[in-house]
């Protein structure tokens, strides 16, 4: 099977085929990111309980899983209130970490994905000011801010295939 940008696949949309250099890459089976077809949340805060360090410092590609289970590991599996908690209660989805987030942009970029030119939030906590920062998305300009956690953002949940 070949794959494409925009092409529907396990419910969602292609996002991102991963490319040399990429962790992950295969020259023989594709593998890349899928986004959520629809947003996950229209606005949601990144965190659901008091500033905490998570240690969700992951910003690569194929590390929003990781800080997924981190985060949800800290906050609490409660699905509804938090960004990462809303993410993973779809099965085997998760949080784009902040590179996987750009990735979503660029999608967006060709006409894939009904974005809105609104904040998203990555699964990346600042590692600096980890206790209340995360990494956000403008996806009207495609701005990467730090973002207090308390603020409230929308959320694409992805998956790897």
């Amino acid at each position: 099977v070949s794959f494409s940008i925009g092409q529907s696949y396990q419910g969602g949309i292609v996002a991102y085929i991963l490319q040399s250099g990429d962790p992950g890459y295969d020259p023989n089976v594709q593998h890349g990111l899928i986004a959520a077809a629809v947003d996950t949340s229209p606005g949601i805060k990144w965190r659901n309980r008091a500033a905490i360090d998570t240690g969700a410092y992951g910003t690569l590609l194929g590390t929003g899983l990781s800080n997924t289970n981190k985060i949800t590991t800290i906050q609490g599996e409660i699905a509804n209130d938090y960004a990462a908690g809303v993410a993973s209660a779809l099965t085997d989805w998760c949080l784009p970490s902040k590179d996987e987030l750009a990735k979503l942009y660029a999608m967006k970029l060709l006409g894939f994905g009904s974005f809105t030119n609104e904040y998203y939030w990555s699964s990346s906590q600042d590692g600096i000011n980890f206790s209340d920062f995360a990494w956000a998305l403008n996806f009207s300009n495609g701005t990467l801010n730090k973002s207090v956690t308390s603020a409230i953002y929308r959320v694409r949940a992805i998956r790897y295939f």
